[in-house]
């Protein structure tokens, strides 16, 4: 058999050529295979995409860190510079259990010793051992885990011991909290501000939700930064890789009126007064009635905003969002209503006790009265068919205009939010007949406040405020204080002090319903209340001794009064002792601590210097003149001043007028209400004569308001009372 034949009946020859083939086809696939991704990396190398997806692009941010510069949120401090809130950066504590979780290093980035953790950590953590151990081992498989409440708002301080331990796993983030320094202090005027969290920014920042924290929360905030930079593979920073950077600007600094000493010496009186008598409410505020200024302001139920402790009994800021029939504090009002309107005389005589209106019998305090008395008595004596007559004497035109004019039903607009106008109920003669003593009216503490603020005015009334500047974080004045006159003056002076010395009759032992508010050698005046609640089903009023609106009103100087205390106190459920031994027990320190500082405080606070404003452009004048406390009234049409009419430096009262004078046409201002000062600057900017009649404000006017004043007319005015 030859060779050839042994080659084809060879087995083994065959297989042979099999692995051949498969061999060749094998190194050909090989061979595409190979080919395929080398194109395929060339491809990449040069376009240096895949999918469309820009891998240079991928690249850059996968060693990119685009970090959010948080800005810093303003300051709250108290008129004397403490501060009362601020940002406080805390951290919440967590543990990573998932053992997947392992760091570049090929290091352990989870808890390792679950008892030796918990030992280390329990040194810091308000948890005891076992507590920490039973949170770091769940029923169930987590990747990580946090400890409750007690991990979370950890300080600075406490961290950083943490993180000596060097435990594997405990990790920290960051959140921001704000510092409420002083706990219970003005809660719901300051307010609270919390963390929320961002979809878009993916972080957190801090939101005023209620308070002045709610009202400027613009303000406040600031706006965040960023900065862009390159990290290595363990995500640090590489140093000097900054490639994008905008700093972040912090949020302005709000100075209160609120005096810090003062505030806390009546937090501790109405403390006092919710521990013994158990109040459903109350409400305190101290006022400088000259500029409007609120030194001291408070209520009962109150909040820690610092631990928010009683917060959810006491989420509602009684001061402007509650309304209720003040009773005869009202009274204040009428008499100067009464007075101003030549409708108040003292000399004449009423039989008191009841007097009957449209049907209905209305009674004095003391139900049988005090038999014939003078007009002169009705005030002290609180009596309300005294002031039944004089509103009937008024007639309800007339109260109502004065009811308007003292802005009886509408916003003080003062920096809190949800303010409630209140209401007037006037329909019927019998519903014009109670609010002469401070029913059928609803108002809100500081719409009462604003009203009493005319007894330092001569009548005018003045705005509650409580933000005495703005700065930025530099601490550059951007919003100075301006007193805010609301409306015209509403009574003369001579009306004032009518009404003063009737105030001062009620501290008489003899005649008056507050003698107990009487200190010795101090010169008070004051107005009591006793005002019913209205039963919120099947109408009427509650019945009850202690189911009323207590309240006190004073002033002090009697005379000439600055300051002004009002209380009221709703509901003692614990009514031990008389409503008015409760109140005087906050009236009288609160009264003596503000007439002690008065003595020995320098009164800087109404007097501001006026600003040089030549020259500026209108706008640079107006930021000016809002930085120092003047209000700016602008002549002529063109954008810069040439002239003003007070000197640099003259010394003027915060909010008074300050008028400039631009290039171009002069229009004719509205003079109404304007006072002689007003128009004697007007007489330093043109060149007009202005003959001037008259005593008080001007209350009318020969040219018509935005007519365009020709040099050679006569300006006529007349003023009155």
């Amino acid at each position: 058999m030859n060779e050839q034949d042994n080659k084809k009946n060879n087995p083994n020859s065959k297989a042979h050529g099999y692995r051949i083939i498969v061999g060749r086809f094998f190194q050909l696939a090989v061979a595409l295979v190979f080919l395929v991704f080398t194109g395929r990396f060339l491809y990449i190398g040069i376009s240096k995409t895949v999918n469309s997806q820009d891998l240079t692009q991928k690249t850059e941010q996968l060693y990119k860190r685009n970090q959010i510069l948080k800005a810093t949120r303003g300051t709250i401090y108290d008129c004397n510079g403490l501060a009362v809130a601020q940002d406080s950066h805390l951290y919440t504590i967590y543990a990573i259990l998932d053992k997947s979780s392992i760091n570049y290093k090929n290091k352990p980035e989870y808890v390792i010793n679950k008892t030796k953790t918990a030992q280390k950590l329990a040194k810091v953590l308000p948890l005891s051992t076992k507590q920490i151990l039973h949170y770091l081992s769940p029923k169930h498989a987590a990747f990580q885990v946090q400890f409750g409440s007690a991990g979370i708002g950890l300080t600075k301080k406490q961290k950083d011991e943490i993180e000596q331990m060097k435990l594997p796993g405990i990790k920290f983030f960051e959140t921001q909290s704000r510092l409420y320094l002083n706990g219970n202090f003005a809660s719901h005027i300051i307010g609270i501000a919390t963390p929320k969290y961002d979809k878009k920014t993916k972080s957190e920042s801090l939101v005023g939700t209620m308070g002045l924290e709610a009202w400027f929360d613009d303000v406040l905030s600031g706006k965040d930064g960023y900065q862009i930079s390159s990290v290595d593979a363990a995500n640090y920073q590489i140093p000097n890789s900054v490639q994008t950077y905008k700093a972040p600007i912090d949020g302005k600094n709000l100075y209160l009126t609120i005096d810090s000493q003062l505030q806390n010496y009546l937090e501790n009186r109405l403390s006092y007064v919710q521990r013994n008598y158990q109040p459903v409410s109350m409400t305190a505020v101290i006022e400088d009635m000259k500029t409007g200024k609120v030194l001291a302001a408070s209520q009962r139920p109150t909040f820690n905003p610092q631990t928010k402790k009683g917060i959810s009994h006491s989420y509602r800021n009684i001061l402007v969002q509650d309304t209720f029939e003040p009773g005869s504090v009202f009274k204040v009002l009428t008499l100067a209503a009464a007075v101003n309107s030549h409708n108040y005389h003292p000399n004449q005589y009423y039989n008191s006790g009841a007097v009957t209106v449209s049907g209905s019998v209305i009674h004095d305090w003391q139900t049988q009265g005090w038999g014939s008395i003078p007009y002169s008595q009705a005030f002290p004596r609180s009596s309300n068919t005294g002031f039944v007559h004089i509103e009937q004497q008024m007639g309800a035109k007339t109260w109502r205009n004065y009811l308007e004019k003292f802005r009886i039903g509408k916003k003080t607009n003062v920096t809190l939010p949800g303010e409630q106008p209140g209401f007037i109920t006037f329909q019927s003669p019998i519903d014009q007949a109670v609010t002469s003593f401070g029913q059928g009216v609803n108002v809100n503490v500081m719409q009462m406040m604003q009203a009493f603020s005319s007894l330092a005015n001569d009548g005018q009334m003045v705005k509650p405020q409580f933000i005495e500047k703005t700065t930025n974080s530099a601490g550059k004045v951007i919003d100075g204080y301006q007193v805010k006159n609301v409306g015209e003056p509403i009574y003369s002076k001579e009306t004032a002090q009518v009404v003063l010395s009737n105030m001062k009759r009620v501290l008489n032992k003899k005649i008056g319903t507050g003698s107990i508010y009487h200190i010795n050698k101090e010169s008070i005046a004051a107005k009591t209340g006793t005002a019913q609640i209205a039963r919120l089903k099947g109408g009427g009023y509650l019945k009850g001794s202690n189911n009323y609106i207590f309240s006190v009103v004073g002033v002090t100087p009697a005379k000439h009064p600055r300051y002004c205390i009002y209380i009221t106190m709703k509901q003692p459920q614990r009514m031990s002792k008389p409503a008015e031994v409760i109140l005087a027990s906050i009236f009288k320190p609160m009264m003596n601590r503000v007439i002690l500082m008065s003595k020995n405080s320098v009164d800087k606070s109404i007097k501001i210097k006026i600003p040089d404003l030549q020259n500026l452009t209108v706008a640079e004048a107006k930021t000016k003149a809002r930085q120092t406390g003047v209000n700016l009234i602008i002549l002529g049409t063109e954008n810069k001043i040439a002239k003003q009419a007070l000197s640099q430096g003259t010394q003027r009262v915060s909010g008074s007028n300050l008028m400039v004078l631009t290039e171009g046409n002069v229009k004719m201002p509205n003079l109404k209400g304007w006072k002689r000062d007003d128009l004697y600057q007007l007489s330093r900017l043109i060149t007009n004569k202005i003959n001037i009649s008259g005593s008080g404000i001007v209350y009318k006017q020969n040219i018509a308001p935005d007519t365009v004043i020709d040099p050679s007319s006569k300006i006529k005015v007349k003023l009155k009372e």
